[in-house]
């Protein structure tokens, strides 16, 4: 017979500890609100100089004024997981050189016109991971 796995729960992190799981983490998600409706789109990403470069699948022309961004890691095994969400200003990179920089060091989903770049500045940085609950 096997034993159930423990029961986790989740437990808040400092935000310079969120910053470094994101900084270190995978692919993400731009969410952001167009005419309307919630719009969740897939993201590459790198932190530098306080802000969050974000390259993802939409338009310049959809990306908002202010946006969320946010990333995870979970395991099919119960153990260490987490999540990270910013949000704050964002706007498209539209310096032609800071671009081709970004571009280099991000791979796209699908290159071409709906390949966007953009700067995110977090306002609010949150973070959670996932603990074994206490007995």
């Amino acid at each position: 017979m096997s034993t159930p796995p423990a029961a986790l729960r989740m437990v808040e992190v400092s935000g310079a500890e969120a910053l470094r799981l994101l900084e270190g983490s995978g692919p993400g998600r731009l969410v952001c609100v167009q005419r309307d409706l919630t719009v969740i789109r897939p993201g590459r990403h790198v932190w530098e100089y306080g802000r969050l470069i974000v390259r993802t699948p939409a338009p310049a022309a959809a990306v908002p004024v202010t946006a969320t961004y946010q990333v995870d890691e979970s395991r099919a095994v119960p153990g260490p997981g987490w999540k990270v969400t910013v949000h704050g200003p964002a706007e498209v990179i539209t310096d032609p050189d800071e671009a081709a920089c970004h571009r280099r060091a991000l791979s796209g989903w699908s290159p071409g016109p709906h390949d966007t770049l953009l700067s995110l500045r977090p306002e609010t940085v949150a973070g959670f991971r996932l603990a074994r609950a206490e007995a």
